[in-house]
This record gives structure tokens, sequence and C-alpha cells, in this order.
């Protein structure tokens, strides 16, 4: 997706919840929606957790559940490892993750 067109959708409102941020919005080109991510280095310091977080986006997104033929943006909203010194753990990715489930079903 182009940095113009996630810009655009930046511009309209988001489904949200405390963590996440899910912009949608018709696809320009109707063959294959598409999906960008915003996961900021201010909220998620390490490479490691920005790019786990990415991969736990892209993995629900595209999954048939979601069967969206809309374009995408997922945002991240609320800073990660607050308490583990900001290491993203495996319990907080399981919590990230569900929310970002709910947001996803509560969408369709």
């Amino acid at each position: 997706m182009k940095s113009s067109r996630i810009a655009e959708l930046l511009k309209t409102r988001p489904a949200t919840n405390g963590c996440w941020a899910l912009y949608l919005e018709a696809s320009i080109n109707q063959q294959q929606p598409e999906l960008g991510l915003a996961i900021a280095k201010k909220l998620a310091k390490r490479a490691v957790d920005r790019n786990k977080l990415k991969r736990l986006s892209r993995e629900l997104i595209k999954s048939p559940a979601f069967g969206s033929k809309r374009d995408c943006v997922v945002k991240l909203r609320q800073a990660i490892g607050k308490n583990t010194q900001g290491k993203l753990r495996k319990h907080e990715q399981n919590t990230l993750r569900e929310r970002l489930m709910e947001l996803v079903h509560a969408a369709n």
C-alpha cells in the first residue's frame, strides 16, 4: 500500500479499542484489498517486538475469518512492555492478539 493511500485512510474514523485502531475503507483497486501497518517505534521500542506485532496483524487480517474486501490500516495505539522494561512478553502478546481479533470481528 502506498503512503498516500495510508495517509488517506488515516483521515477516516477508525474502529478502536484501547490497544488498536482499525481503519477500513472500500478498496480502490477492486482486485485485491491492501493492508497497511503502523507500529510506531515510540510504542514498541524493540524491532523484534514491532516485527512480531506486524506478523500477528497480517495473520489475523489475512485470515478467512476477516473476509473483507476493503483496504485496511492497523495501528498500534498503546505502548507495550510497561512492566517488562519495554519487552513484549507472551502474556501481553496474547492479550494484544485477542484485542485485535475482537476489533476485527466487530468491524465485519
